[in-house]
């Protein structure tokens, strides 16, 4: 008789059931794991499924979990077979490679699209219904070419966008404020990146609108702080060689208004066709209201002239690396 046997009567054998809040994590370098601890410590899901080529980083990182399994409330699985991730409610994709220094951006593009070329029809196999957050950099293209890729509608493929330069943003304005962040409302739209646009004209504390208070004087100061968010980027890779938590805790606060169905706003990137007289499939990020379906609306954000130009401006440097990645398929 074995040790369980002698501890217990079993009454009848284990039945399996499916999980009902699954999230399965493509990638386990530093940013995918940590969006896993971060969705594990704030109890987001009830399975967590890892996978990733390299076997012997998988198998580590994933018995690194289980032996703090005692102090989370998800089960937690891991395998290079794509077969482990089926039925998720939510794809999480990280996996791809970092533009090294000296590299040209296209060599990055095109080595992480021919990556979600295997991975995207692997994971739609398995979740044909799940919804996918796309991490990967250049995040705008790469949600793009998961969309592309992928079948699914455009609702349900999102990037992480600017939701993070977001956070940085409205950070560094309550900083400067000395007022919390989470009473400061501003936002930055469109291409992830250097050229993304900082909406100032809309940006305010408890409905107090910043730009009416001085224009000059707050156009400038915003200027500042949006040049200080994107370098921001740069200072962390600098000092710890690459960045993770900030990322980590980004996803993690959109799954969470995904798998609650919160219908929070948040900054991703999605199809802005119809959006800001665009009329071309681009994928930039927008204020989108986000639950269950994925994204549930985007909100008709009113913008100044030189606010709009610089959209435009967005779409034009991502139609231009589109239709680079098109002519380098023929």
């Amino acid at each position: 008789m074995s040790l369980k046997n002698k501890l217990m009567h079993e009454l009848h054998s284990e039945t399996v059931v499916k999980a009902s809040s699954k999230i399965s994590i493509v990638g386990v370098g530093q940013v995918g794991m940590a969006c896993a601890v971060s969705i594990l410590h704030q109890h987001l899901t009830d399975e967590l499924a890892l996978v990733d080529k390299m076997a012997d980083k998988l198998k580590g990182e994933a018995l690194d979990l289980l032996h703090g399994s005692l102090f989370l409330k998800s089960r937690i699985s891991a395998d290079t077979d794509y077969l482990v991730t089926e039925d998720s409610k939510l794809c999480i994709i990280t996996a791809g490679v970092r533009q090294l220094e000296g590299d040209m951006k296209n060599n990055q593009l095109e080595r992480n699209v021919a990556i979600y070329k295997d991975i995207i029809p692997q994971v739609v196999k398995q979740s044909p219904a799940a919804v996918l957050l796309i991490v990967t950099h250049p995040v705008d293209i790469m949600t793009y070419v998961a969309w592309k890729l992928s079948g699914f509608p455009k609702h349900r493929v999102i990037g992480t966008g600017t939701n993070l330069d977001t956070a940085r943003f409205r950070f560094l304005l309550g900083t400067k404020l000395q007022i919390n962040p989470i009473s400061v409302h501003a936002y930055i739209i469109g291409e992830q990146g250097d050229e993304s646009v900082a909406v100032w004209s809309s940006a305010n504390v408890a409905g107090v609108n910043l730009e009416q208070l001085d224009e000059k004087l707050a156009k400038e100061e915003g200027s500042q702080i949006h040049k200080k968010v994107m370098q921001s980027c740069r200072d962390v890779i600098k000092l710890k060689g690459y960045t993770s938590w900030g990322i980590g805790l980004s996803v993690a606060s959109i799954v969470n208004a995904i798998l609650k169905n919160l219908r929070t706003i948040h900054l991703v990137s999605t199809n802005a066709k119809d959006e800001h007289e665009i009329k071309v499939d681009v994928f930039l990020s927008l204020p989108c209201v986000l639950g269950t379906t994925g994204v549930c609306g985007i909100l008709r954000q009113p913008l100044h002239e030189t606010e709009a130009e610089k959209l435009k401006q967005s779409v034009d440097n991502l139609l231009k690396t589109q239709h680079g990645l098109l002519r380098s398929e023929c």
